[in-house]
């Protein structure tokens, strides 16, 4: 049986989650962002005290099938662009309907009617904050960062950085303290 959960954007959020399931004593298999594989069905009631435990940490338990989808979606997406060193051998659409087995045009639309943004506007909402992120840690040039992000080139990820942030990458590296976005809020 498997769980869905929205919120999970972080290594971190997998623990927390880890931990309280083993504290419900709920048995897993496996913990990842946005997915629980539990080894046996649990009753309602304990459902609903994971639902709370999580609510208190920030998480929800998702019931509806397209909450589930949508959060698989973005798990899917912040995985590859935040956590995944290898680059897809594939374009977004692609890679989305294969790891979700549903048509692209399917999952693009329930996004789009449920966040009100499109998913590539997501996407590129977490390149940009990726990009953030290496920025502040100020161990790459712009150009070693828009090609591990795959940009075409420093131009294209400059003026898509703007264009977000409303600033330059330079002028965000004077002032990046207090710009950058938690994950689940994008």
């Amino acid at each position: 049986m498997e769980l869905t959960i929205k919120n999970m954007v972080c290594p971190r959020c997998i623990s927390a989650v880890k931990s309280t399931l083993t504290d419900l004593a709920i048995e897993f298999s496996n913990v990842d962002l946005g997915k629980v594989s539990l080894t046996k069905p649990i009753d309602s009631s304990k459902e609903d005290l994971l639902s709370k435990a999580l609510l208190s940490q920030g998480f929800e338990l998702l019931k509806s099938e397209k909450s589930s989808l949508i959060s698989q979606i973005k798990a899917h997406l912040i995985q590859q662009i935040h956590y995944t060193d290898k680059p897809l051998q594939t374009n977004y659409s692609t890679f989305l309907a294969d790891q979700l087995n549903h048509e692209y045009s399917y999952l693009s639309r329930l996004f789009s009617s449920v966040e009100g943004i499109t998913i590539e506007k997501f996407i590129t909402r977490q390149k940009i904050e990726k990009v953030k992120e290496l920025l502040v840690y100020d161990e790459l040039t712009l150009s070693e960062i828009a090609f591990k992000m795959d940009y075409s080139s420093v131009a294209y990820l400059s003026s898509q950085f703007k264009k977000e942030t409303g600033m330059t990458p330079s002028e965000f590296k004077k002032d990046s303290a207090k710009l950058r976005e938690s994950l689940d809020r994008i």
